[in-house]
């Protein structure tokens, strides 16, 4: 377990299943704390013994079983609360409380941004608090997920959404991909020295047996070939190389087909 300090809160990041991460939120000076994406209730009921402190809500970014199969078990235990996507709740367990981009939540006076993101399925949704981004499988560390539900379109969308916020915003996804999707981006941007800067570091990391996650949206900006097409200079390249269209959807796309067959 890591823990990172926030205006306000602790998370703390629970490895999970083979490469998962499911985060809890500690807010300060109250009796809240929220898991992000429990895929497995053990991890989750071992902190909050250590901590003391009991779940009281469970945030769910989308309805897959590695993000939801904690959801029963842990109401049972705690009789928590789950937050999930209106427009997906019938595919979310347990569900609670349906929450849209108007929503107003809070957890514990801490506002909760709800952003919708669909693309890896179609009723995934982030929630931002402060400068903390939950983010499911849309945005990987040095990657995206793949398009079970959406259109590359809606994925794009849905990326440039997290890539205009704040650089210093931390991004706190739900796998450890990372190492394998920066091989891919080097194959794709080989001449991008922000990208050998981090592959070296995280390749430092994962060898120390440490987390390349939490990134920020700075990083991902500057070396995540999955945003690269916002750079006008980087679609020229890559589009004269592959023979398609410089926009950034035709190349976005291609890209997102060429991780898919790698």
């Amino acid at each position: 377990m890591w823990s990172y300090q926030h205006p306000g809160f602790s998370v703390y990041q629970l490895p999970a299943l083979n490469d998962n991460y499911i985060y809890l939120i500690d807010v300060d000076n109250s009796d809240i704390m929220a898991a992000v994406d429990p895929a497995d209730a053990a991890p989750v009921r071992k902190v909050c013994r250590e901590l003391g402190k009991p779940l009281t809500h469970i945030l769910n970014t989308h309805h897959h079983w590695d993000h939801t199969d904690g959801n029963k078990p842990l109401k049972s235990s705690f009789a928590c609360q789950v937050v999930g996507a209106a427009g997906d709740a019938a595919r979310i367990p347990e569900i609670d409380i349906e929450v849209s981009e108007e929503s107003r939540l809070q957890l514990g006076g801490i506002d909760i941004r709800i952003i919708f993101v669909p693309g890896h399925t179609r009723g995934h949704i982030a929630f931002l608090l402060k400068d903390a981004l939950f983010c499911g499988d849309t945005l990987f560390g040095g990657g995206c997920g793949r398009l079970f539900e959406g259109t590359p379109g809606e994925m794009w969308s849905s990326l440039s959404r997290l890539a205009a916020l704040d650089d210093a915003t931390q991004v706190y996804c739900a796998h450890e991909y990372t190492l394998a999707n920066l091989r891919f981006a080097r194959s794709v941007d080989p001449d991008n020295r922000d990208l050998d800067e981090r592959i070296s570091s995280d390749t430092r990391k994962r060898m120390a047996q440490l987390p390349t996650i939490p990134s920020t949206i700075g990083i991902e900006r500057a070396t995540n070939p999955f945003l690269r097409p916002a750079d006008n200079e980087f679609c020229t390249r890559y589009a004269t190389l592959h023979s398609i269209p410089t926009d950034a959807l035709s190349v976005f796309t291609h890209l997102r087909a060429s991780k898919d067959r790698a």
